[in-house]
């Protein structure tokens, strides 16, 4: 290896030694029975490794053109972390990404195959109170600073965490852990033991958090939800690796949700002639040819689909690797945002990709709206993309393939994975088709209150929604169940997300724009010799990166 992909492979190892939980989401082994350090001194500690990195970086000699973009792309990562933790963003609660989410969360990565998996398991479970602890130190040091956290932010933390240790009068999380021990074959009395200990603990260090939150924490909480321009503009840079003109990406959203509603229009007088886009959807969620009924039974439809598209597209649209063509499609735990996401493949594919869709409590599943989001988290979207990062190990340096990347490269890529499907011919069906373009509405919807909201910015007076007014949590909440088409517990949930991870919800479109500005480029320079699935190689085989490094690479191919 050269120099620079030394650098990157011992930043991870680095990484991995101060935060076990990221270590096991990332599939690295030997730190799967630990948590770390969320206190201030722990938030340093990572800012230290990341100022050393990034000397090595610049003393390091380039080598070749890999090097120039592994280079390139670390340090725009570890610059932009530095920035986000001088602004005190790590001081801020948001309601569904904080440290108490992530320690839940990993738990649906550890394997439960063997005795040793359960005792990582049950080992990790006492930690929680320290993790949990720890994060209490940094929550009141903000406060002590005066960087407070909003409300709304507040609100959704206390109902998370309540949720997750189960004093809303539901089984804990935790203790569903247990459940799954009695499932797995595993038969240790003494394991057993120190499982319900240990879900006894956790369940009760999230119901003490859900505590603390409420009666302590929450009175220094602040009623403005919106972030402002400079940390907007700051976390946006964070999330999309690029620099954006705020105010025409904002009038860019309004101009691609006006597109896509035509569109949508279209698309409904073909499934039922003569009625509005709302009057089509309430004929699609409430037809029951349309839906199926289970979850589990959805669970599995959801598993075929992915199943069925990896061995249609392979060889066909794509060159799908063996390692990456088996994912699993997951029902989320409750309490959670209301997003459907994707977790990715462990370093050695030992754990697989997987999907994962929270109902909601739904027990019913109109199907129209299904499919592009299967698209969007599977394949050709991120499992085709994240697990192809992991799988070129012989070309992308180890930083690129495990932490390399903005959310405007990921989720734009999945979004344009999304539209592409309807290229190749996936969506014919109306309804399919019509859904995919709900889900285009709903990311243009977000680029409009993302940014409206953090910036307090004003209608434009020739809508008819609201002309005139400033952007709130309460208009923004009324904007999205009027234009997006998903359903009004969805986009409550998001609003609070968008508001809690200021520049994330515009990455969808953002980084959409810039893949499809980057196809077609490359196909005026070439002409007849483009090859779209040639292109999709090249592109994906640059790696993960941020938006303005990506403009500069494709413009290469």
């Amino acid at each position: 290896m050269t120099a620079i992909y030394d650098i990157a492979s011992d930043y991870i190892d680095a990484v991995a030694a101060l935060d076990p939980i990221a270590a096991t989401m990332m599939g690295v082994p030997g730190h799967d029975t630990e948590v770390g350090d969320y206190s201030p001194e722990g938030y340093e500690a990572h800012a230290r490794l990341r100022r050393e990195t990034l000397a090595k970086l610049t003393a390091a000699p380039i080598e070749n053109e890999r090097d120039r973009i592994a280079k390139e792309a670390m340090e725009d990562v570890l610059t932009l972390r530095e920035d986000l933790l001088a602004a005190g963003d790590h001081y801020r609660l948001s309601g569904f990404r904080n440290a108490t989410t992530t320690m839940r969360m990993v738990f649906d990565l550890m394997p439960r195959q063997t005795e040793d998996d359960w005792r990582n398991i049950a080992e990790r479970l006492r930690h929680l109170p320290r993790g949990a602890a720890l994060y209490r130190q940094t929550l009141e040091e903000g406060q002590r600073k005066r960087i407070p956290s909003a409300r709304r932010q507040v609100a959704q933390a206390i109902q998370q965490s309540a949720t997750y240790g189960g004093a809303d009068g539901r089984r804990s999380f935790f203790h569903g852990l247990i459940d799954a021990f009695d499932q797995s074959g595993v038969t240790s009395a003494g394991l057993r033991a120190d499982l319900e200990a240990g879900a006894e603990q956790a369940a009760e260090t999230y119901r003490e958090f859900s505590r603390y939150l409420e009666e302590r924490f929450m009175d220094g909480a602040v009623e403005r939800d919106g972030v402002g321009r400079d940390l907007y503009q700051l976390s946006s840079r964070v999330y999309n690796g690029i620099e954006l003109d705020l105010e025409e990406t904002y009038r860019w959203g309004w101009d691609e949700l006006h597109r896509i509603e035509q569109e949508m229009r279209a698309t409904c007088a073909r499934i039922l002639p003569g009625a509005s886009i709302e009057e089509t959807k309430q004929f699609l969620e409430s037809d029951p040819t349309r839906a199926i009924d289970g979850v589990e039974e959805f669970r599995q439809w959801m598993q075929d689909l992915q199943d069925r598209t990896i061995a249609e597209l392979d060889g066909t649209h794509f060159d799908i690797p063996a390692p990456l063509r088996k994912i699993e499609a997951m029902i989320a735990p409750p309490g959670g945002a209301l997003a459907m996401y994707y977790t990715g493949p462990s370093e050695d594919f030992s754990r697989p990709g997987r999907t994962w869709y929270p109902t909601g409590g739904k027990t019913r599943f109109p199907l129209w709206g299904e499919v592009s989001i299967a698209y969007h988290e599977g394949v050709p979207g991120h499992h085709f993309e994240r697990a192809t990062a992991k799988y070129l190990a012989g070309e992308l340096s180890r930083f690129q393939r495990l932490m390399g990347g903005t959310s405007g490269y990921v989720e734009g890529w999945a979004l344009y994975a999304e539209r592409l499907m309807g290229e190749l011919g996936y969506l014919e069906n109306p309804d399919y088709y019509l859904g995919m373009l709900r889900a285009q509405a709903m990311r243009a919807v977000r680029v409009i209150v993302d940014i409206g909201m953090h910036l307090e910015l004003p209608i434009p007076r020739g809508e008819t929604f609201h002309p005139g007014e400033t952007w709130n949590a309460e208009v923004g909440q009324e904007f999205c169940l009027q234009r997006s088409q998903f359903p009004a517990d969805f986009m409550q949930s998001e609003v609070v997300r968008y508001l809690g991870t200021p520049g994330q919800a515009i990455s969808y479109k953002v980084g959409e724009r810039c893949w499809l500005e980057a196809r077609e480029a490359s196909r005026n320079r070439r002409g007849a010799e483009f090859d779209l699935k040639e292109w999709h190689r090249a592109a994906l085989n640059l790696g993960p990166m941020g938006l303005a490094q990506m403009q500069r690479e494709l413009a290469r191919l």
